[in-house]
């Protein structure tokens, strides 16, 4: 307690909930980067099945019969004739074509980037919990220092 700025358990109080609050926005952030991977990463996986399947499917010449999603439970049947290009979304209202094997390379890429960067976000959010642990219990053990300290000058007095 005997630093620069510590001038009372109140002030050192103030510092480390601002540490929390800190440490509670980062918590936030992370888990909603965690949800929004963990959406995605079924995405890709599906994407590319698809593609691995158009692949499989690449010398044929009769059309192939699917059902796809138009909205949340409503499908509709389609025939697909045998292609060599697929059109993938990137993101932000962006939609690009690709040949087959240059889409399957893409979204292995992707996959992988992706389930790399779910690790790192739930590396991250234990670290983070962790400190939130310990900042707690230091925000403890400071509060009940200053309620024994201000107890024994009662006494005193």
């Amino acid at each position: 307690m005997k630093r620069d700025g510590n001038d009372s358990a109140e002030a050192v109080l103030k510092r480390l909930d601002e540490s929390h609050s800190k440490y509670k926005f980062m918590e936030y952030n992370l888990s909603t980067k965690k949800a929004r991977l963990k959406a995605q990463i079924p995405d890709i996986k599906t994407s590319l099945d698809i593609v691995k399947h158009l692949q499989s499917r690449k010398g044929t010449t009769d059309p192939m019969e699917t059902r796809f999603l138009l909205s949340d439970q409503v499908y509709a049947k389609a025939r697909i004739p045998p292609t060599e290009n697929v059109n993938l979304w990137l993101g932000a209202n962006v939609m690009l074509e690709y040949g087959i094997e240059d889409a399957k390379v893409l979204l292995e890429k992707n996959l992988e980037a992706a389930n790399k960067s779910l690790s790192q976000v739930e590396d991250d959010l234990s670290f983070i919990r962790d400190q939130t642990t310990t900042l707690e219990v230091n925000m403890a053990r400071v509060y009940n220092w200053d309620v024994k300290r201000r107890q024994a000058s009662q006494a005193k007095s």
